[in-house]
């Protein structure tokens, strides 16, 4: 869309400053957020315009008008954030044109402050809109100014010429040369290698390899610090180790807001006082190991103690780490206006033994947090496996296993092989784990029943070849077999934890995101309509990974301490992206490349589903098919032809920044990209990306409280095998089933502090911005566009009508299940705006 210069544009009567002969007044407001703790921008800072469509023929750019302050500053609002509104009025010549950039000058002298949005009013009730949403740090850090360009979309090649050269020079200074430390307000985008999560210099115990950059150890980059080396092996980049840690780099568009930030470190103390607190009255009960009943477990956990909101050494440590004394005031009301208590979780809430149930286990497949990991079983016997046709042949409904594997009647939740390799280390954590196979059979009924289970663990040696060692267990419902069974039900539930936290959630959407970020913001002007595309998809992601790899993911972090691999779970999570694929993360691929689904032209989303009821899968086609159409219909409305697409110089160099640098490992696998050379292959690519950083997140991220909120049902270690038969511990288990349980599954200040960390995961903030919104109506001036974008959101809306109708429809059993939770995880929630665990919505971005 191009802006044609009118020299009746301008709306003199507006004018709050007389124009003197020849000029023009252009009046204009400047929201910004209220920032805690930080001063507010004063007559100090200043704004200049640089035209759009009038070129000064010295610079090549568009003409520049002279400084202009702000004025006043009203306290105001816009939606549920607290901002100030200023005004500004700016004297340009007749001549000048219509304002295409706004530079804006941060006079405080150490603070910045959040700018919202700009807006000129022109004559005609016309405007001109700067979405902004950016940190704005003082000049005398930044020795330059914030150029923010206006929301109109423009094509590299038809920027308009007095925009050209900012472009390109926007997108140099964001790309930087690689070199020093990052400093808080610099805004530079760069790849680097996980280099930073071990600990050295503490001991031999906190080293961890560098992920990224060798065929040894492949993984997506992230973003640059440049911090210095670790003097104890000179690869690991230091940082500081403590509970709470805000000193680290961000690039300041990629932080939270003022108000997340608050949001955000409550919660975290809320949670991390929930942990406290049972934990106190256990060491007053003496009870600092085990639970010793699940009455006692759902007591202590889920009833309200008489407890202060939070503990003091966390409020201490917290008034330490945050940037000012009222952002910590703010986080103490919060942390005050809550009880200090777990929510029972949904799947309790109505059965409080529902979990126990076959069904129940087998639908958490299809329903569960981690419904992205069952396959079809296409060929038996397995490989390597001691299943036989004995151990299963009377449970298929009459069929035989070559039957019922032709009709394609069996599945497998497969733990198996990643694991192998690394068992022999991890039990030597102080953990019990195997490897696991769960063969299952689709009854007539459209449920799934789990038919056997096989525990693995390496050879000793002395077994003939080193072949593994494994027991075959099947379902029973008395004595103990009945025992038995469920011990091998949870040991298949904690590899299924331990791979959803790690690979299903953290690997396949946090941290394959960011490096399309990154590449993004290097290569794509704010001013490329697939930025704008892309966006708001974004938000949050490097803020909340970096927290991840301070908090979570780093040597002695709450990932190690809570998840049985421990110290070798990102090693682990390095050997399973060796074999990620871009073009896999499709949900059609994926449900085909599992067995799933077959390809079908003439069905839904051209796959035919093999399970019919298969909530996750039939609810995320319905999502995926509406953010395929407005991905479609969007990129049509820029690019006419492919020849656009494969000549757009910014798209290309992002998607080679992509696959190159920061997905650069997979580089050499054909088959893990599409080339962006037609319209076509754009709109399937930007599909899946955003697919991946909604939908899929979604699913995995925001009922981990709601399933995992009850730990016998999802622990996340084992600290006792199965007993053998004869054994001093089959005698145990015999004798107490329910303390030998509790004794055998997570222990309960682990468990404990687990649920702190998944309360956190699964909450929504209030500041969240769900598929089919945007965070300002003004985010685009394209009409057309936001016609796209509300034929966008009535698809999403009949989503959620389907949603609705198949949680109410008796005879679909996976919807609910036996445990009654209805499965909302991917219902878009579009005119939702409910915080807190609610089990439902798809925020647009991976943002916690």
């Amino acid at each position: 869309m191009q802006m044609p210069f009118c020299p009746k544009l301008w709306d003199r009567s507006a004018a709050t400053t007389p124009a003197q002969a020849g000029n023009v007044v252009i009046n204009g407001t400047v929201v910004v957020a209220n920032h805690f703790g930080l001063s507010a921008p004063g007559r100090s800072t200043t704004l200049r315009l640089f035209s759009g469509t009038q070129v000064d023929h010295e610079t090549r750019k568009g003409r520049l008008s002279a400084e202009a302050a702000l004025r006043g500053g009203k306290k105001s609002k816009h939606g549920k954030a607290s901002t100030t509104t200023y005004q500004v009025t700016f004297l340009v010549d007749a001549d000048f044109g219509t304002p295409g950039a706004v530079a804006v000058k941060n006079g405080n002298r150490s603070d910045q402050f959040f700018l919202r949005h700009v807006r000129l009013d022109l004559a005609e009730d016309r405007s001109v809109h700067f979405d902004c949403n950016s940190w704005v740090y003082p000049s005398k850090k930044t020795s330059s100014d914030r150029l923010f360009f206006i929301n109109t979309s423009y094509l590299p090649g038809k920027t308009p010429e007095a925009l050209r050269l900012l472009r390109e020079e926007e997108l140099r200074k964001l790309r930087g040369d690689g070199r020093g430390e990052r400093k808080e307000w610099e805004r530079v985008y760069d790849f680097d290698y996980y280099n930073d999560l071990g600990n050295p210099e503490k001991d031999d115990d906190h080293v961890r390899p560098v992920l990224g950059g060798t065929m040894a150890h492949p993984y997506p980059r992230r973003c640059r610090t440049g911090r210095p080396l670790s003097k104890a092996d000179g690869v690991t980049e230091t940082r500081r180790h403590k509970l709470i840690n805000l000193d680290y780099y961000i690039p300041p568009d990629e932080r939270f807001s003022p108000g997340k930030l608050a949001e955000v470190l409550a919660m975290g103390v809320q949670a991390v006082t929930h942990f406290v607190v049972p934990e106190a009255r256990a060491i007053f009960h003496g009870d600092v190991v085990n639970f010793k009943s699940l009455d006692q477990l759902r007591g202590d956990l889920y009833s309200k103690p008489p407890q202060p909101a939070a503990d003091g050494r966390v409020m201490d440590e917290l008034k330490s780490a945050v940037p000012s004394h009222k952002t910590y005031k703010q986080v103490a009301k919060m942390v005050k206006d809550t009880p200090v208590k777990f929510p029972i979780p949904q799947v309790i809430q109505h059965d409080k033994d529902a979990w126990r149930s076959d069904e129940e286990f087998a639908r958490e497949m299809l329903a569960g947090l981690n419904p992205v990991v069952i396959k079809r079983l296409e060929a038996f016997p397995l490989k390597n496996s001691t299943i036989t046709p004995e151990h299963i042949k009377s449970q298929l409904e009459g069929l035989t296993i070559e039957q019922a594997v032709h009709e394609k009647r069996m599945y497998i939740l497969d733990h198996h092989d990643y694991l192998m390799p690394y068992l022999r280390r991890i039990n030597t954590l102080g953990v019990c784990i195997y490897a696991s196979r769960t063969l299952l059979f689709l009854k007539n009924d459209g449920a799934l029943k789990p038919v056997a289970i096989e525990l693995s663990l390496p050879g000793d040696g002395a077994t003939a070849g080193g072949e593994d060692i494994s027991r075959v267990f099947v379902p029973a419902s008395r004595g103990t077999e009945a025992h038995l069974w469920l011990l091998a039900k949870t040991h298949v539930s904690v590899n299924d934890s331990g791979y959803h936290q790690l690979i299903s959630h953290w690997l396949l959407t946090h941290a394959t995101v960011e490096p399309f970020i990154i590449a993004a913001r290097r290569q794509l002007s704010a001013m490329h309509p697939i930025h704008k595309l892309l966006e708001p998809h974004f938000k949050d992601n490097m803020q909340i990974n970096t927290l991840a790899r301070s908090i979570l993911l780093s040597a002695g972090g709450l990932l190690e301490r809570t998840m049985y691999p421990g110290k070798y779970a990102m090693q682990m999570s390095s050997d399973i992206y060796a074999n990620w694929r871009f073009t896999d993360q499709s949900l059609p691929n994926d449900l085909i490349k599992r067995g799933m689904a077959s390809k079908d032209e003439r069905a839904r989303g051209g796959v035919s589903l093999h399970i019919q009821d298969y909530p996750y899968a039939v609810d995320g086609l319905d999502v995926w098919l509406a953010i395929e159409g407005w991905v479609r219909s969007y990129c049509s409305h820029f690019y006419h032809t492919d020849g656009a697409v494969a000549g757009d110089a910014e798209l290309q160099a992002w998607w080679d920044d992509v696959r190159h640098v920061g997905h650069g490992d997979r580089r050499g696998d054909a088959a893990c990209w599409l080339e962006l050379d037609t319209v076509g292959h754009l709109a399937e690519s930007l599909t899946t990306l955003i697919w991946v950083a909604s939908a899929l997140h979604a699913a995995v991220n925001f009922g981990q409280y709601g399933y995992a909120g009850f730990p016998p049902n999802r622990p996340t270690r084992c600290r006792r095998f199965v007993p053998l038969p004869g054994s001093p511990e089959m005698a145990q288990l015999e004798a107490d089933p329910e303390r030998f349980f509790l004794e055998a599954v997570t222990d309960r200040f682990t468990a404990t502090l687990g649920l702190a960390l998944i309360e956190v995961l699964s909450n929504h903030t209030s500041d969240e911005v769900y598929l089919g919104q945007r965070a300002t109506s003004k985010w685009t001036d394209e009409g057309e566009v936001l016609l796209l974008l509300d034929r966008f959101r009535h698809e999403l809306r009949q989503v959620e009508k389907k949603v609705e109708e198949r949680n109410r429809d008796p005879l679909l059993k996976n919807r609910r299940g036996p445990a009654t939770v209805p499965y909302t995880l991917l219902y878009p929630d579009v005119d939702g705006h409910d915080k807190g665990i609610t089990g439902k919505g798809i925020p647009n971005s991976v943002s916690i």
